[in-house]
């Protein structure tokens, strides 16, 4: 038991640099993210359509979300503008949590909702 109160007080002394890895991985997460979404804006595109929710905004948003998440992933890993960077990600993943992974449910074999809504969330 002292092992793992040990471990939480060095994690509440260092809390600062905890919280910016998080910060710096959920960056390059989104970062990383926005690189896929451009190397395959057609599937990005179909998943838009297949929501049936977005069909009149798709071209916009096929544009927008890779950009945010390109763009404010960076930003976020290097520590810039991290909040304009996060209100530039915040509608895109609350769109996905709950337009597009959210029908779906749970338990879907890439796991679309429970890492979205986790990057949401942080």
């Amino acid at each position: 038991m002292s092992g793992l109160t040990e471990t939480f007080r060095k994690v509440e002394a260092n809390k600062d640099l905890c919280f910016d890895l998080l910060r710096i991985y959920l960056g390059v997460g989104l970062f990383v993210k926005g690189i896929l979404f451009l190397t395959d804006m057609p599937a990005l595109s179909d998943l838009l359509l297949e929501s049936g929710k977005f069909q009149p905004l798709s071209f916009l948003l096929t544009h927008y979300i890779p950009l945010a998440h390109v763009g404010g992933g960076f930003m976020m890993a290097i520590g810039l503008w991290t909040r304009t960077a996060i209100l530039a990600n915040i509608p895109v993943l609350f769109g996905a949590v709950f337009f597009v992974y959210f029908e779906k449910g749970l338990f879907t074999q890439n796991q679309g909702l429970e890492f979205t809504a986790l990057v949401f969330f942080l």
